[in-house]
């Protein structure tokens, strides 16, 4: 007889879902330490992050662009440990998800803009996003970040529980 767990979703047997968790820690551990990696990458090179981030055109205040460019390495490094501890990783996977998705579509507009301006195919637009990965082909990113996008939803529907510190902030009943 499987004995139930009790989840947010419903009630699911432990052996069926034992074998998702090791992958769901995987993942984690995988978005993590991307994060914390691509995070480095940009805090160790404000000024290169920051030209990267005019070329989108995003805003003409300096102070919000200089902001951004200065603060959101570090948030990035910041939620990349706290998957890869296991803190909070519902919160952290659901901010991953919410800065994954804009910027996707901004790196997407941007390749769109290149494509129509150049008369190229928008799958053969290559430039540096800024994700701390030098220049890349747009479709191939556009992949890689959807890939990431699904991994932050699996892990915000709730795998990837074992050998966290504490999944989530409020206390399960």
């Amino acid at each position: 007889m499987n004995p139930a767990v009790a989840t947010d979703q419903g009630v699911r047997t432990k052996s069926n879902s034992a074998w998702l968790e090791y992958p769901g820690v995987a993942g984690r551990w995988l978005l993590g330490g991307l994060f914390v990696y691509m995070g480095l990458t940009k805090a160790l090179h404000p000024e290169l992050f920051l030209k990267l981030l005019r070329q989108y055109d995003l805003t003409n205040h300096s102070l919000l662009l200089n902001s951004i460019a200065a603060g959101l390495p570090w948030f990035e490094v910041f939620c990349g440990l706290l998957l890869i501890l296991g803190v909070a990783v519902r919160g952290t996977a659901l901010l991953l998800l919410l800065m994954l998705v804009p910027f996707t579509i901004v790196v997407l507009r941007r390749a769109l803009a290149i494509s129509t301006l150049q008369h190229v195919a928008l799958c053969a637009v290559r430039f540096d996003c800024g994700c701390g990965g030098g220049e890349v082909l747009i479709c191939r990113k556009v992949v890689e970040n959807v890939l990431l996008m699904l991994l932050s939803c699996w892990l915000l529907a709730g795998f990837g529980r074992h050998l966290a510190a504490r999944f989530s902030l409020s206390k399960s009943p």
